[in-house]
């Protein structure tokens, strides 16, 4: 069984017990922020979103390493996900797990909303949230 595979299936063991799982410390002052594209800015699709951080590192999912995380982009979300539990993947919550700090992304025209948020080495988001401030974006 590969790395990646066991790790997920002691996360689902465990949330099928209704144990919570314990978060990772993240590092002091440490911030993700979205490098572009800007807040209130009209764009076309598709469109690449460049993802900023500060105060710890990149690593890949399923590695564990300490004062580091990866990438998760939340489009059009109305709330924040559950902060206990691993990150859902879905196309509203969009996983980067290798370690990425770019994506292009194909969106409807009309007005979405864009925030990243890091998770450890398992997707679940550090204590406390590393989390950007919500853009919005209008594509034409």
């Amino acid at each position: 069984m590969s790395f990646r595979i066991h790790v997920l299936f002691i996360i689902l063991l465990l949330l099928a017990a209704g144990m919570a799982l314990a978060r990772t410390p993240a590092p002091a002052g440490a911030s993700v922020y979205i490098i572009s594209p800007a807040d209130g800015e009209t764009v076309s699709s598709p469109v690449t979103v460049r993802f900023g951080l500060t105060g710890m590192g990149v690593a890949p999912a399923g590695v564990e390493k300490k004062n580091t995380g990866h990438h998760h982009l939340l489009i059009d979300l109305e709330g924040l996900p559950d902060m206990n539990k691993p990150l859902t993947s879905d196309a509203h919550h969009r996983h980067f797990g290798g370690g990425q700090t770019q994506v292009t992304v194909e969106l409807a025209p009309g007005k979405h909303t864009l925030q990243l948020i890091m998770g450890d080495q398992v997707h679940i988001p550090h204590e406390p949230p590393v989390i950007s401030e919500k853009i919005s974006v209008t594509v034409k």
